[in-house]
């Protein structure tokens, strides 16, 4: 082996003990380590060399993640870096195009092992050039007539895969092609999911067409409320804020009172700048419907403590999380008004038996020691802490996470 394939593949080959959780993990980083040490040597390096070590990481890699435990997605993660890699190495190597379209075939249609990543046909055509282009677009024409009519749903085909895998490549292919036409065929559909329509909003906008990219993001928020509407939305604002920042504030505006939130709220603040007084008793108005919204607006956005504290009891926030949150900022404000609700999230807290809980109502306990002290609440808090460990004497676990934490 060559000196820069002793260096990576070795880090990437797989190991008998990846289906636990930590080895995965922790292979996982050896693989992006892996990576790291190819893209370094994309410009010192003979680029066969790269393009060939590139290859054989990513088969490894491809094995490497059908028998692992990828929960955290690291290793995933390190497949994609390859993918992404494996074309500009090809490009450079000048890897012949019949070799890499063969390749390309089997990877995306012939591999029943690993099917769930993509090949993107934009980035191989500079390796392909005009020709392998051509002729890979022949190569899946023939895939498709061999499959016979189109299903009406393909999810409900024997062939859902290849069908899938096809569609995905009309996709990308209608990009290369800047064929408005078929991108808005091919990405839009039917245009009865919103996601389609960010999908073309985002073809669009990588082939240049930024009007016809904002259209489309606007279509997808007009959509509906939905998740994928509102997640358009915050694209269609990108858009604005880069394009056309003359209408950003409108739209930011627009998408806090169809969807108001704390993260609506934000952005429409940060949208605002010294325009900001204008909107700021709508905002607040209409976040009070969602006491954890409006809280977490006033703390996180506004860094206001007093006022979010404030909003807290007005609005009889009911959210532990948030208050812990809040009482942590007002601390630096009066400490001895938050010791209430530090005990109110204690006694939250161990209503629920188990380490973790009795060791987090520890630690508050022990804040709340600090708080008060030379306060004439101090007695106070060591009395909460005495009832604490007479009414839970029975849980001596509880009792070894107190002592842990200094607790009297």
């Amino acid at each position: 082996m060559s000196t820069l394939a002793d260096a990576v593949l070795p880090l990437i080959r797989t190991r008998s003990d990846l289906y636990r959780y930590s080895a995965a993990n922790a292979h996982g980083r050896d693989m992006h380590e892996a990576v790291d040490i190819l893209e370094s040597a994309i410009s010192r390096t003979d680029p066969a060399e790269v393009y060939s070590v590139t290859h054989k990481a990513l088969a490894s890699a491809l094995k490497v993640i059908a028998r692992a435990d990828d929960s955290s997605g690291i290793i995933g993660d390190a497949c994609r870096r390859l993918l992404e890699l494996h074309p500009r190495a090809a490009a450079a190597a000048r890897t012949p195009a019949g070799k890499l379209i063969d390749w390309m075939m089997k990877f995306q249609f012939d591999d029943d092992e690993v099917d769930y990543f993509e090949l993107d046909p934009v980035a191989y055509a500079p390796a392909l050039g005009e020709v392998g282009v051509a002729s890979y677009r022949k190569r899946l024409a023939e895939v498709e007539a061999k499959l016979g009519p189109r299903p009406a749903n393909r999810w409900q085909s024997g062939h859902s895969h290849e069908w899938f895998t096809l569609d995905w490549n009309a996709q990308r292919l209608a990009v290369f092609d800047h064929d408005i036409d078929a991108i808005i065929r091919t990405h839009a559909k039917d245009r009865k999911v919103a996601a389609w329509l960010e999908d073309t909003a985002e073809a669009f906008e990588e082939i240049g067409e930024i009007e016809l990219a904002i259209d489309w993001a606007k279509q997808a928020t007009d959509f509906d409320r939905g998740h994928q509407s509102l997640k358009a939305a915050d694209y269609w604002c990108g858009l604005l804020d880069a394009h056309r920042p003359a209408e950003a504030l409108d739209a930011r505006l627009s998408v806090f009172r169809k969807w108001p939130s704390s993260t609506s709220a934000a952005r429409l603040h940060k949208a605002s700048g010294k325009s900001w007084p204008d909107y700021r008793d709508e905002v607040v108005a209409t976040l009070a419907a969602s006491p954890r919204d409006a809280v977490l607006f006033a703390l996180l956005t506004l860094k206001d403590s007093e006022f979010a504290w404030n909003l807290a009891h007005s609005l009889a926030l009911d959210s532990d999380h948030t208050w812990s949150e809040v009482v942590k900022a007002y601390e630096q404000v009066d400490p001895i008004a938050t010791l209430p609700i530090h005990q109110r999230l204690v006694e939250n807290e161990l209503v629920e038996a188990g380490a973790q809980h009795y060791r987090l109502a520890a630690r508050r306990l022990a804040k709340m020691r600090k708080l008060s002290a030379g306060s004439e609440k101090s007695a106070e808090v060591n009395d909460l802490i005495a009832a604490l460990r007479e009414i839970h004497r029975r849980r001596p676990r509880l009792q070894q996470e107190f002592d842990r934490a200094g607790l009297p």
